[in-house]
């Protein structure tokens, strides 16, 4: 028989074709949006906005020498580089002064280390976003550099009329070992989810690798507004309060990424990622919403999936639905990885497909039940 006729098994088959019906729901209505993405040919003629591009530093003295001279060497007609020194001790201020001397768009704000007194990243990126003194504000990290001379092409070319805020892709340099494939997998499944959505009129995040809006918008929603006192957040949070599908635009053209150093250790990594998740509590409740039943249904999906086939039960039904949703994941997949420039990683994704959502939620309810803890800046 295809089909069981115990009920305890009908149950379970329920729940399972329940379970692939919203994974295909998500890969096919929001992932598939991103992966198949045309970008926008950048604009050649007109004249380009000035810009502003703004990078918080602390202690990042190696990361500036290695990656700071491509932001400054930008094939770009007028735009300077505001560098937020804060409060570093290692000898950033000492290589930002001979940059100066080298780069005459650089411009360098200091933060004075007061051991009475603690802040967080954004009070550097509003010093920062104070400083500039043009309208469209790019953002970017020091551990970060342009995928090419033209990335300010392309955010200009991105900042229409309607587009207060544009999102960009953030990646990671690959290198060997398991570590860095995982870190550049779910880098990438996390901007599908984030570009796609955003396609479909459900813009939720960005983040401050690559990441652009402008100077007035800021300051009339009221800057950071009520996440001010947060760690973390200076990116995604303020995405998820200000944008929506009206005032949103997107890069996805090679040349609009950034590429960062990925951590190399795994303690450092989920530091890392720990940070990053304690701002996932303050998402609005539908974007929350969302970004839960992902990976529960998935979870759920192959927990029901081992289990049926271990019964018996129902199996030839269970296994075409399977090997659809397998074959469905690895043509969006591959398609994703040429989009963002990562072909390498599809297929490895079925083993980091499995493992992801169990190192999620171990790593964000871990991070719950921590609670505040020491914060750190980075």
């Amino acid at each position: 028989m295809i089909l069981s006729t115990d009920t305890t098994h009908l149950i379970l088959l329920g729940l399972f074709i329940a379970m692939a019906f919203i994974q295909g729901w998500y890969w096919l209505w929001y992932y598939r949006r991103a992966a198949y993405a045309q970008p926008e040919k950048v604009k050649t003629t007109g004249k380009l906005p000035p810009l502003s591009v703004i990078i918080c530093a602390r202690n990042e003295a190696e990361n500036i020498a290695k990656f700071l001279p491509a932001v400054l060497e930008q094939d770009y007609p007028s735009y300077e580089v505001v560098v937020v020194n804060d409060c570093s001790e290692d000898n950033t201020d000492d290589l930002l002064g001979e940059m100066m001397a080298r780069y005459p768009h650089l411009r360098v704000s200091m933060i004075q280390k007061d051991p009475g007194f603690t802040h967080t990243k954004k009070l550097a990126m509003l010093i920062g976003i104070k400083a500039a003194k043009n309208e469209l504000l790019a953002f970017t990290d020091a551990d970060c550099r342009p995928a090419s001379p033209n990335w300010l092409r392309e955010v200009a070319s991105a900042a229409k009329a309607k587009s207060d805020i544009i999102i960009g892709y953030g990646g990671y340099i690959a290198e060997e070992g398991l570590l860095n494939r995982y870190i550049r997998y779910e880098t990438m499944f996390i901007a599908m989810q984030y570009f796609g959505m955003a396609m479909a009129g459900k813009p939720y995040m960005g983040v401050g690798r690559n990441l652009a809006y402008r100077r007035s918008f800021f300051f009339d929603r009221g800057g950071f507004g009520p996440h001010n006192h947060i760690m973390s957040g200076d990116d995604d949070l303020f995405v998820n309060r200000n944008a929506t599908s009206e005032n949103c635009s997107l890069m996805l053209s090679h040349d609009s990424f950034t590429l960062s150093a990925a951590q190399k250790n795994p303690g450092a990594w989920i530091k890392q990622k720990r940070r990053h998740f304690s701002t996932a509590t303050y998402y609005k409740k539908d974007d929350k919403l969302r970004l839960f039943m992902e990976p529960f249904s998935r979870v759920t999906y192959y927990g029901l999936l081992i289990t049926l086939l271990v019964m018996l039960a129902s199996w030839p039904v269970v296994l075409f639905i399977a090997v659809v949703r397998l074959v469905m994941r690895a043509v969006i997949l591959r398609k994703a990885g040429s989009t963002f420039n990562e072909p390498q990683l599809w297929y490895i994704s079925l083993f980091f497909d499995i493992l992801a959502p169990f190192v999620t939620a171990f790593l964000y309810l871990t991070t719950i039940r921590k609670g505040k803890g020491r914060e750190t800046w980075k």
